[in-house]
């Protein structure tokens, strides 16, 4: 499976590309969500590190914002687990 690669523009101008994970939505579609990797590593075991951003629409562009408070991570979490649960069984 080819892995989804984006661009996302930091906020001093930078360029990272980075891989997508997965994108998360919120059962009733009002937040969306970017998981995503820069190919770090960390840990003795060589864990990946993955970043989660939420995406908000400004003017047309879509930006990555983040996650700003417990309520909202949670929800997050949530999803991830409803992810994890559905993928027991392969």
């Amino acid at each position: 499976m080819e892995k989804e690669m984006i661009e996302i523009v930091n906020t001093n101008g930078s360029i990272d590309k980075v891989e997508v994970v997965t994108y998360l939505v919120t059962e009733d579609g009002q937040s969306k969500y970017l998981v995503y990797t820069k190919g770090e590593t960390q840990g003795t075991e060589g864990d990946q590190v993955i970043y989660i951003s939420k995406i908000i629409s400004e003017d047309g562009t879509l930006k990555l914002d983040e996650i700003q408070n417990d309520e909202e991570w949670s929800t997050v979490q949530q999803l991830l687990k409803k992810i994890a649960n559905s993928n027991e069984g392969e």
